[in-house]
């Protein structure tokens, strides 16, 4: 490796250290069950620590950010979103779109070399394919359950997804956390089941898709932290932002064959139903701004789950759903009975405990690759 190389590569390799110093909350020096590397690296991380309290607060500034942005992007996104899959029906052929559009955003900026193109050996190319198929899945369901039901009940039911998290860190990867943390995960598996019980917003389609969707991200989130982690075996220019675009361009790919086979015959009628409820143009607007704000708020999704562990995204994506609920109710005027609200505050409550179980319980940072096969 070039000098160059070591040097571009220290401060990723510094942020990862970080992220699993305020992940866990507690230093990792007196467990025995370390590796001699590891200890290694540790020490090097925690002295870089002590020396500047201000990196510390820095980097919790920036976590903070991408997770506020992310917020903000999600929301605009679900609400562009809706707006499209009502007067489109078509929740593959609007997935497959919207990914295209995030493949041709990003080729556009490796292309102007706004950002350095990133060179893949054979190992990251599995590792991009194998996100990507995780990605598109997760992305064609979750647009299937937007379309068959409203945002606040698909939310509701992917409000489940750190259960799915856990469940496929210890079957997938055999990562096993303590009984008490998953006691936890009762809550919310209740508070959620309970929300969706005789709901008027009810969707069998919905209920399914977006419980497939968090079994699709919940993968894909390990599988991404994995090769954010594996970036010096992956290639060069491999960033989060890198990543996440490559992703997308295999993603688009992969969509283009489920389009194609159950909707391309419909899509002539649908659209040309669609343009008489408004403009052409203003449909293409709409399609067009649900694809930029996927891209976008993905990308700093990508950005976030670089700086913190996978599960930790998780509980971060169960507590933007409850922004996603309140501005969705605002917007579409849904309504929202009192069992689906109690169900909800009862599921993102146990999502909070959770968090703190996990971090109280939990005395070691996992290293994933170690689960992970990349041959």
């Amino acid at each position: 490796m070039s000098t160059a190389d070591a040097q571009h590569r220290r401060p990723h390799t510094a942020a990862l250290l970080l992220a699993s110093e305020l992940e866990d909350g507690h230093h990792h020096a007196n467990d025995d069950s370390f590796t001699e590397n590891e200890a290694l690296l540790h020490s090097s991380s925690s002295s870089r620590i002590s020396s500047s309290d201000g990196d510390g607060w820095m980097h919790r500034l920036k976590i903070g950010f991408y997770f506020g942005l992310w917020y903000a992007l999600n929301i605009f996104y679900n609400i562009s979103n809706k707006k499209v899959l009502n007067v489109l029906p078509l929740p593959l052929t609007v997935a497959s779109v919207q990914l295209g559009i995030g493949a041709l955003y990003v080729g556009l900026i490796w292309f102007f070399q706004v950002r350095p193109t990133p060179r893949l050996t054979l190992v990251g190319k599995q590792i991009v394919k194998r996100i990507g198929v995780c990605h598109m899945s997760g992305q064609i369901l979750t647009v299937t359950a937007l379309g068959a039901g409203t945002v606040s009940f698909a939310h509701i039911v992917k409000a489940s997804e750190p259960f799915f998290s856990a469940a496929v860190s210890a079957i997938v990867f055999q990562r096993w956390m303590k009984p008490q943390v998953y006691a936890t995960l009762l809550p919310v598996v209740g508070g959620v089941a309970y929300a969706c019980l005789n709901d008027a917003s009810f969707s069998v389609t919905a209920l399914l898709a977006g419980l497939g969707s968090n079994v699709a991200f919940a993968l894909r989130a390990v599988y991404s932290k994995a090769g954010m982690e594996a970036h010096e075996t992956i290639g060069d220019n491999v960033t989060a932002a890198n990543l996440y675009g490559a992703v997308t361009l295999v993603s688009f790919l992969l969509s283009l064959l489920p389009a194609l086979v159950f909707e391309s015959t419909s899509l002539p009628g649908l659209w040309s139903e669609a343009s008489r409820s408004m403009s052409t143009m203003s449909l293409v607007m709409r399609v067009l701004v649900s694809g930029i704000t996927h891209y976008t708020n993905n990308e700093v999704m990508f950005l976030a789950l670089s700086n913190v562990h996978p599960l930790t995204l998780a509980v971060g994506n169960t507590m933007k759903r409850v922004f996603v609920l309140i501005a969705s109710i605002v917007v579409f005027h849904t309504p929202l009975s009192p069992q689906a609200g109690i169900g909800s505050a009862v599921g993102i409550g146990g999502v909070l405990s959770y968090s703190l179980a996990r971090q109280y319980y939990e005395k070691k940072q996992p290293n994933i690759k170690q689960y992970l096969s990349y041959k």
